[in-house]
């Protein structure tokens, strides 16, 4: 009887390299089905800085946004954005937006208040300076948006007040070159009331804008802001050499 060979074991399949078996089937074109994130907007790092340059950065970032956007731009959330800060940071400077907003109107005013003292305290001051003047005023007011946002601080019943008396402390200084170039006696308050009567006309052409001359039918007129401009100065110039509206005491 013939003894049987022994079977073959048969050999086993290779096993799938790992590597095959972690990838999977490979995507169209061997391109990674992974979806690459797509770059976000650029923001300033944050950085180190000190208590007094993050105030100043702050307002002068809501500066900007006045100047491009209104009162209405002055948000917080995008203000610590465009400078690298957190909400936080500038809440703990100015405490809420209505004191940002504050801060931003009292630093313009006491800048032009300085800028206004210089002129007037100057003793070459003519009427060049008058006009170099009053379009600080006006950008001020006007370009700059300072005099809507403080329309809308007292719309909302948070106006203050000007401790500081902005427009007596201008009087004083006008009229005291007054009486020295023309060495007449007139009340002090003729000269306050010019200075009262130039700012009214100043803010509401700040808020207003070309609304004004639209209605008075200028709208189309190129050269009728400056055109006005030149005739109001010549007005304050003609009543401030003159005797004045207010007899003497």
């Amino acid at each position: 009887m013939t003894a049987r060979k022994p079977a073959t074991p048969r050999s086993k399949p290779a096993a799938k390299s790992a590597r095959t078996q972690r990838s999977g089937p490979s995507p169209r074109g061997g391109r990674s089905s992974r979806r690459q994130a797509e770059p976000s907007e650029a923001k300033p790092k944050r950085q180190r800085r000190t208590s007094e340059v993050a105030h100043e950065q702050i307002l002068d970032a809501a500066e900007k946004r006045l100047e491009s956007a209104g009162p209405g731009g002055i948000r917080l959330q995008q203000l610590a954005d465009d400078i690298g800060v957190s909400h936080s940071t500038i809440l703990h400077h100015f405490g809420s937006r209505e004191a940002l907003v504050k801060a931003v109107v009292t630093r313009a005013l006491d800048g032009l208040q300085q800028k206004l003292v210089t002129a007037f305290s100057s003793e070459a001051f003519g009427p060049e300076d008058g006009q170099a003047v009053f379009r600080q005023i006006m950008a001020t007011l006007g370009d700059r948006g300072h005099a809507r946002l403080m329309a809308w601080l007292a719309l909302e019943g948070r106006n203050e007040g000007d401790p500081a008396e902005m427009l007596r402390a201008l009087a004083q200084l006008m009229h005291g070159r007054r009486v020295e170039i023309t060495g007449r006696v007139v009340p002090l308050e003729d000269t306050l009331f010019v200075t009262i009567l130039g700012g009214l006309a100043l803010f509401a052409e700040g808020v207003m804008g070309d609304g004004m001359f639209q209605s008075a039918g200028l709208g189309g007129d190129a050269s009728a802001r400056a055109r006005f401009h030149d005739w109001f100065l010549k007005l304050i110039d003609q009543h401030l050499h003159g005797p004045g509206l207010i007899d003497p005491p």
